[in-house]
């Protein structure tokens, strides 16, 4: 396949990666990208994250796909190979690339570092710009990406490549949350989920030196990962018994879990007066909850979308830091319908990160 977007192309290059046309099995998509403007750069991706927000949207899940075939994949990392004159990087850079790749860097929502919020933000995947040069967005799961330099982060030297990339999506959903909420000492943090998303919550919330980091799932068979991972309780939120032993026992409670059947308001009596839940993943399904469980303690439900670019700087120089070890499972990008398929059967521990051949040259 072809891409025929009919915008201003760079016809000099084609990039070529994997891309569905609303169903799992991706197949081989070249495209011509758009010409590398003032501060853009070109990366020579070697590793690319599998998130469950790219099932949905390959599958049709959130809707249909908007733009023709769509290249998914928003946890890039790679080096940097070409640049424009006023790129903030140089050649030979290692930076990721995140679930956006553009934003209008003027508005209120971008100057209080909520770009995610902006109305002319594009999307690293199925999306379009908006900056007057048109033309689609195509994700990380290919050979190559242009992208505003702005929205490409410097990786640390402590951090491998493979493990930045799910920091990119994955760490940012979780990590820009509890500084938001103002976790950190003297607060008691669940996390409902121990998955891709989950498995990190629980690292930065004991690393911010929370009293309590208590992990919440349907099954007995993480409660030991969990520790590992920085847990300091384990619930089975199927045993009436763990929930009612920890009602109203925490003040910030991120949900990490997109499942359409979880009863949220069972989930919101485990909150203390005036705490909060925190949604991070989309159900394809709309939520019920019941009024009662939020009004008659105060209790507040929100929603929380990847974060700014000063806090993903943050977030890395914190990760380093704190020796934030991601759980990855690496398969090559050539594989890559066998990465989704194991991805959607729930077998990761837990981050699928594919790997390109420029993965042997970081």
């Amino acid at each position: 396949m072809t891409s025929n977007t009919k915008v201003s192309e760079d016809t000099s290059v084609s990039f070529t990666g994997w891309a569905s046309s609303g169903n799992t099995t991706l197949t081989k998509f070249s495209y011509h990208p758009r010409p590398i403007g003032p501060k853009d750069v070109e990366i020579e991706i070697s590793h690319c994250g599998i998130c469950g927000s790219d099932i949905h949207a390959i599958t049709g899940g959130w809707g249909e796909l908007r733009n023709g075939p769509c290249i998914p994949g928003h946890e890039i990392v790679g080096k940097v190979t070409a640049i424009g004159k006023d790129s903030c990087h140089k050649i030979g850079d290692l930076v990721g690339v995140g679930a956006m790749v553009d934003a209008c860097g003027e508005c209120e929502e971008c100057k209080s570092d909520f770009g995610q919020f902006c109305s002319k933000t594009a999307y690293t995947s199925n999306d379009t710009y908006k900056d007057g040069r048109g033309g689609n967005t195509y994700g990380g799961c290919a050979d190559r990406i242009r992208v505003n330099s702005d929205y490409a982060f410097k990786i640390p030297s402590q951090i491998s490549p493979a493990e930045a990339a799910p920091l990119l999506c994955a760490g940012i959903t979780t990590y820009a949350p509890l500084k938001q909420y103002g976790a950190g000492p003297g607060k008691r943090v669940g996390v409902i989920g121990i998955g891709g998303l989950g498995h990190l919550a629980i690292q930065w919330a004991s690393a911010m030196n929370c009293d309590e980091v208590v992990a919440i799932s349907t099954s007995d068979n993480k409660r030991e990962e969990s520790k590992k991972l920085g847990a300091t309780k384990f619930i089975n939120s199927t045993k009436p018994e763990d929930m009612e032993a920890a009602t109203a026992s925490m003040d910030i409670i991120l949900c990490t879990s997109s499942a359409d059947d979880q009863d949220l308001s069972k989930l919101l009596a485990l909150i203390a007066n005036h705490g909060t839940m925190v949604l991070l993943c989309l159900p394809e399904s709309d939520l019920k909850i019941s009024g009662f469980s939020l009004i008659v303690r105060g209790v507040s439900i929100g929603g929380s979308m990847i974060g700014g670019r000063k806090v993903i700087q943050e977030m890395f120089e914190f990760a380093a830091e704190k020796n934030i070890r991601l759980w990855i499972e690496k398969m090559p990008m050539s594989d890559a319908n066998a990465a989704i398929k194991h991805m959607m059967e729930g077998h990761p521990r837990y981050r699928v990160v594919m790997e390109t051949e420029a993965a042997a040259r970081v």
